[in-house]
């Protein structure tokens, strides 16, 4: 219950914030126009910008069927209740715990008829800050679907004291939202080749602030 309630007044903060953004956009890819219909794709960005992410998807992908690969802890918990007031589904586990429990869900959403797209931040739930994880990276690669980086930067925020210095947009703040060509992840890569696919896309998510 408290998770509840919690979950709502972030919604509310979240939305009445927003309503005062500038928010420019730019889809590189052209996905934000796509059904699943046409192919579910893996949205990669930093923890530190989960805040303005249901708006991006309730604004700019709305066509599409979100789910968010969140941890089984109390805070994903949370996060879960927020996402589900912006019309986001939840997997819960990560590479700490739930782990093969994850990864089945997370595939079996890319892979269904007019499946879901998946949301996941690849630093987190604990960091290192701004690293990208290869949890992402195996999931494309065994759901053969694409990585969309997606990098948010604000001209005015508060950044709070926590692990990933978490951002919250000032409001009348200026926003800008790119969606960035995708990362197709082949399933012969080497281990070598991986870890090279995994720095370039953590590249793409480190060019805005």
């Amino acid at each position: 219950m408290k998770a509840k309630v919690i979950g709502y007044l972030i919604a509310l903060v979240i939305r009445a914030i927003a309503f005062t953004l500038r928010i420019s956009f730019d889809d590189c890819c052209g996905v934000s126009g796509k059904t699943n219909s046409e192919g579910s794709v893996i949205w990669v960005f930093w923890h530190c910008k989960v805040f303005l992410m249901p708006i991006v998807y309730k604004e700019y992908l709305l066509k599409r069927k979100g789910t968010v690969l969140t941890s089984p802890s109390r805070d994903g918990q949370i996060i879960v209740e927020v996402m589900k007031r912006f019309g986001v589904h939840s997997i819960r586990g990560s590479s700490n715990k739930s782990p093969v429990k994850a990864l089945r869900e997370s595939i079996e959403c890319l892979q269904e008829k007019n499946g879901g797209d998946l949301a996941v931040t690849p630093d987190g739930p604990r960091g290192p800050s701004r690293v990208m994880k290869l949890g992402a990276i195996k999931i494309a690669q065994m759901a053969n679907v694409p990585i969309m980086p997606i990098t948010i930067s604000y001209s005015k925020c508060i950044e709070l004291k926590t692990w990933d210095n978490f951002q919250i947009p000032l409001p009348f703040s200026r926003v800008s939202v790119v969606l960035h060509d995708f990362h197709w992840i082949s399933k012969s890569l080497t281990k070598e080749e991986i870890g090279e696919s995994a720095l370039a896309i953590e590249k793409v998510l480190k060019s805005l602030p």
